[in-house]
């Protein structure tokens, strides 16, 4: 069954992420929502696969069968995940630990958690949220961001760490948007049809968490510099900082909840309305246009930079100023609808329809 909400929030994620790269990868550019994407898309990755899991049991798929595709589909994102990396960010960058390896790694946890009482995943994803400044400290986290991008030497240790605690999305702390995405969709999304759980306790649990970073940021300037060194770090999303991880999640939360009560649970909005037809077109190729985007605006970075006998970054975030940088992300996401559009509804194509070929 599919959730108007969930593909309103899957393509507000996707929409973010496009302009956010085309804008700083081409021209240098931060938009103002810059890195508010990746901790929705992530959050989104753990409650489409409770929803995932509860269409599964309401077929009466057995627990080894839903096992079997879970650890299928964890490890084909991985997959995907390095080969995006050898291919698009070219093979230097093989273990810079992008989101779609973190997607994939915690495809694999969460096929181990959902046997598990719910407060386990409500524990984990504390605990990581709590731990993650600890042991980045302990890892000496800067030392593997000296020219302000993730570099580590090939080795197991460093690749290991890079995996866990210093890479791009690492395991720790992001681990803690797609267990919470989990658990929300849980709390949310009864598998009875007559049962319509309260969204006000997520809802308002979105609105403290967001209320409580703001409060942190505020009193950072007060606190000791040991605390600000290491405890209340300011807006950083490159390590995500406890002040950034509170406010995303307070937002996913938020919009995840009030979504659902005002747009699922609406029976005065027609289901075949256009905004519906639109988001529901993002959303069931958000893996696929997430891959192709960058391959449209880097290749050809990657490709004029070596035909000029430069390196091939000579170009990065200088190739363009943003007013054409940020147009041609807009461009890209139309013609990406037009095409989509016309595909037929029933199939899956794209990365969706292979992952679903080989792992379901």
């Amino acid at each position: 069954m599919r959730y108007p909400s969930v593909d309103i929030l899957r393509t507000v994620a996707i929409v973010v992420m496009v302009l956010v790269h085309f804008s700083e990868n081409l021209s240098g550019y931060y938009l103002p929502f810059a890195g508010l994407g990746a901790p929705l898309f992530t959050f989104l990755s753990g409650a489409s696969y409770r929803l995932w899991l509860n269409g599964q049991e309401r077929r009466q798929v057995s627990d080894e069968e839903i096992s079997k595709i879970s650890v299928r589909r964890g490890l084909f994102v991985f997959g995907i995940g390095f080969a995006f990396n050898i291919f698009v960010w070219l093979p230097e960058d093989t273990f810079n630990w992008d989101v779609l390896t973190f997607i994939g790694a915690a495809l694999l946890l969460l096929n181990l958690v959902r046997r598990l009482p719910l407060s386990v995943a409500v524990l984990i994803a504390i605990m990581s949220y709590l731990i993650s400044p600890v042991l980045r400290a302990l890892v000496d986290f800067p030392a593997y961001w000296e020219n302000g991008y993730f570099e580590c030497d090939l080795t197991l240790t460093e690749v290991l760490t890079g995996f866990l605690l210093t890479g791009y999305f690492p395991f720790l702390p992001w681990i803690t948007y797609s267990l919470t995405g989990f658990v929300a969709a849980t709390l949310l999304f009864s598998q009875s049809q007559a049962e319509k759980p309260s969204i006000w306790p997520t809802a308002i649990l979105g609105g403290v968490l967001i209320v409580a970073a703001n409060a942190m940021l505020q009193l950072r300037v007060y606190a000791p510099a040991t605390i600000t060194t290491y405890v209340l770090t300011g807006w950083s999303m490159f390590p995500p900082s406890m002040e950034y991880m509170l406010a995303t999640i307070g937002m996913a939360l938020l919009l995840f909840s009030l979504s659902h009560r005002y747009v699922d649970q609406n029976q005065e909005l027609p289901r075949d309305w256009p905004l519906f037809r639109l988001v529901k077109t993002f959303s069931r190729y958000a893996f696929t246009i997430y891959l192709i985007h960058h391959v449209v605006h880097l290749w050809p970075l990657w490709i004029y930079g070596l035909a000029t006998g430069n390196e091939a970054t000579h170009f990065w975030q200088q190739a363009m100023p943003t007013v054409y940088a940020l147009p041609l992300g807009i461009l890209f996401l139309a013609i990406c609808y037009l095409i989509l559009r016309r595909l037929d509804p029933d199939e899956r194509y794209g990365m969706e329809g292979w992952m679903r070929w080989l792992c379901d």
